[in-house]
């Protein structure tokens, strides 16, 4: 198991206090840099009347596009992703909220920190390149008059194997088929509240997420695990 050492310091207490309501936004941001001419045209090619639909669609443009990979580097600017055609799911992520906001639809998230041991089933014998505990980022979206986690883009239905990182499925095609239940709210199958370390609640951007929180390693231990992992066809 990963040291905690080779994680950074983060306040799990409480300690920063969060508005009751975040707005989200559509600006371009270092990470959501929407305004580059290659996340533009890419959602230049979504199709979709608006609301739920249109994201539904993006999400599976963007799972078409950019292949699933294991890597650390949160922060990474979704231009970046876009050229290189691969991205871990966090990464993904990003690309979709970066290109709602092209689309003009605001975005958030909600922050969470997730038990490492989450991962365990997706890196058989390599548990030791698997931290023990990985902030998560899970956006939402202002559509239809309401705030909609990605994880409700498809009308989040509980389907009886749930999701449990451990085949060839990752977490953002995931929630194209199942429920992603990080709250208890849904059926025991796609329960994954257990999971969960700490709730940070929500942020206007990913940006304001990991400059409060931090991103699951150190910088230099990050750039040795992507290194090793980012070119593996094993995205979580």
């Amino acid at each position: 198991m990963t040291s905690r050492l080779l994680m950074p310091r983060r306040r799990l207490s409480g300690n920063t206090p969060q508005p009751a309501v975040v707005a989200g936004g559509v600006e371009a941001t270092r990470i959501l840099d929407w305004g580059h001419p290659r996340v533009a045209r890419l959602a230049d090619e979504v199709r979709g009347v608006g609301g739920r639909e249109w994201v539904r669609e993006a999400h599976r443009l963007i799972g078409d596009r950019i292949r699933p990979v294991y890597a650390m580097n949160d922060e990474q600017p979704v231009s970046v992703t876009v050229r290189r055609g691969r991205g871990s799911c966090s990464q993904r992520m990003a690309v979709l909220e970066a290109v709602a906001r092209a689309r003009g639809l605001a975005t958030r998230v909600r922050g969470r920190v997730i038990d490492g041991g989450f991962w365990y089933g997706r890196f058989p014998g390599m548990r030791v390149l698997v931290p023990d505990e990985v902030v998560l980022a899970w956006p939402e979206f202002r559509v239809e008059g309401c705030w909609v986690a990605v994880s409700e883009i498809y009308d989040g239905l509980c389907v009886d194997s749930g999701f449990d990182n451990a085949g060839a499925e990752t977490l953002f095609d995931a929630v194209a088929r199942t429920a992603v239940d990080w709250d208890g709210a849904v059926a025991p199958a796609c329960d994954l509240s257990a999971r969960v370390v700490a709730d940070l609640g929500h942020f206007g951007t990913r940006d304001e997420l990991f400059r409060e929180y931090g991103q699951t390693l150190r910088p230099g231990v990050r750039w040795a695990v992507d290194l090793v992992m980012s070119r593996r066809g094993v995205g979580g």
